[in-house]
């Protein structure tokens, strides 16, 4: 122990046990929604009612085994890719060209490209199906790539922005000056250093497609019906338990995107070490 430190008063040992109680009760709050329905998926019953009678898997089988719920499954990992693909380079391409240089109106511009995080979602869904109507993207997976693009891109560029917070842009300069070219210098030496942070980007522009359901309801056709959607229209017309089946399978996945986002800043935080 250090010369220098002092012994907590019990003022201090108070607001730290008072902070971790408030802390925990947060997170069970925030938790209790997930250990509510979770249960509810293995329930042999059929409405969503507690107290549960007895357990079966049959939701999950019926899950897993309905061609309609097969088929939003493949919507929504179609879709969620695609977009995430598509948010991923155009805010990686924003989030640089925003690092670069300094220019007049580029706070007005930075705040343009991150708005889809602050819009209501109702009004962005009602803007792009007047936009898009006319286009002819409604109804068409085209249409929904690129409404969930532009909403996943903001996570892209707030994440790769962060990682090019400690980038040395001289490392370009000096890539240039021994001829590589504008592209073979960004992939040689700047992705590999801000790569964590596209990455973590792609996920969180995935999980945003994968979990949106209001532009769903506004762009998609019957075809194109993704889990949120399905869900959506279960709750309207019956409240059965393969509804929570669905919401336990897209916990699960929500889980191991988080997981994966640790493990990049992890990886991040190893490379700054040791650079």
């Amino acid at each position: 122990m250090s010369h220098n430190s002092m012994p907590l008063t019990t003022s201090e040992r108070l607001s730290g046990r008072l902070l971790a109680a408030v802390a925990v009760a947060t997170a069970i709050f925030l938790v209790a929604p997930i250990l509510a329905i979770v249960p509810l998926a293995f329930s042999d019953g059929e409405f969503l009612v507690y107290p549960i009678r007895g357990y079966s898997l049959k939701w999950m089988e019926a899950f897993f085994s309905s061609e309609k719920w097969a088929m939003a499954v493949k919507n929504s990992f179609f879709i969620g890719s695609l977009s995430a693909a598509l948010a991923t380079v155009l805010g990686t391409m924003a989030a640089i060209g925003l690092s670069r240089t300094d220019f007049l109106g580029k706070n007005v511009l930075t705040g343009f490209v991150l708005s889809p995080l602050v819009v209501p979602i109702v009004i962005y869904a009602v803007g792009l199906y007047f936009f898009f109507a006319p286009l002819g993207l409604t109804q068409s997976y085209t249409g929904i790539v690129l409404a969930h693009a532009a909403l996943g891109a903001p996570f892209v560029v707030v994440t790769v922005s962060a990682s090019l917070s400690g980038f040395d842009h001289n490392l370009m300069r000096a890539a240039a000056s021994l001829g590589a070219s504008p592209l073979l210098a960004f992939r040689r030496v700047m992705l590999p250093l801000v790569l964590p942070g596209v990455v973590t980007g792609a996920l969180f522009a995935f999980a945003a497609s994968f979990d949106e359901v209001v532009t769903v309801l506004f762009l998609a056709a019957p075809e194109q019906r993704t889990i949120p959607r399905e869900m959506f229209s279960g709750l309207r017309e019956s409240l059965s338990p393969i509804i929570a089946a669905a919401s336990a399978v897209m916990i699960v996945i929500a889980v191991l995107l988080l997981a994966a986002v640790e493990l990049l800043k992890r990886r991040a935080q190893r490379m700054r070490a040791t650079a």
